[in-house]
């Protein structure tokens, strides 16, 4: 089946009082795109500012993932990848009109967040272990800076998704409108990709 712009809706079919213009131009709406660009703006800055320190400090950032969990970055790239991949799914099955098999999506992708969030907390503790703090180098200040304001994306990311499983129990996203789940699904990617560069240059980049 082919899919064109005139029969099929990014955010559903159904009417909509707020922004109907966004129906088949943008998935999910204006707010939560002003809102992505706001956070890759602030990344994109954190990305500046770690290029600046390099230039730096070199022999630090030459350094600094040789010391570092590189399984544990791994490992976290594994889960992020894979919650987008669930989330994508999640949203293809309520455009198909199954909110029951959205929501065992959503629960998957749910499930990886926080296994995100368990093993950067380890990692974290074993950093403390190796004597390896904000104040050890500059690279570990970035590093700390970084990956610290990217969990707490992922953190309330998944708590997105949490409110997304209950406006589905309760039938609020449907197949006909469901812009609310579209809007998260894309924060969600744009969460996995901010990620998705990180891990290079903490991890593997010398």
């Amino acid at each position: 089946m082919t899919i064109t712009a005139t029969g099929f809706n990014l955010n559903g079919s159904g009417s909509v009082t707020k922004e109907p213009e966004t129906l088949n131009k943008i998935p999910g709406n204006r707010a939560i795109w002003v809102g992505i660009f706001a956070e890759m703006t602030e990344f994109a800055l954190f990305f500046l500012v770690y290029f600046i320190a390099k230039a730096h400090y070199p022999e630090q950032f030459n350094q600094g993932p040789q010391q570092l969990n590189t399984l544990a970055g791994t490992l976290n790239t594994f889960a992020l990848i894979s919650s987008s991949y669930f989330v994508a799914k999640a949203l293809a099955s309520i455009r198909m009109d199954d909110p029951e098999q959205s929501i065992k999506w959503l629960w998957r992708a749910v499930s990886c967040g926080c296994i995100y969030l368990v093993i950067k907390v380890w990692e974290y503790h074993w950093n403390v272990d190796q004597g390896i703090v904000t104040n050890t180098s500059k690279f570990y200040t970035m590093y700390y800076y970084m990956t610290f304001n990217h969990l707490l994306h992922v953190g309330w990311a998944s708590g997105s998704l949490l409110w997304a499983i209950h406006q589905l129990k309760v039938g609020r996203y449907t197949k006909k409108n469901h812009i609310g789940l579209t809007a998260i699904a894309c924060y969600w990617h744009m969460v996995d990709l901010a990620w998705v560069i990180i891990f290079p240059l903490l991890y593997v980049l010398r």
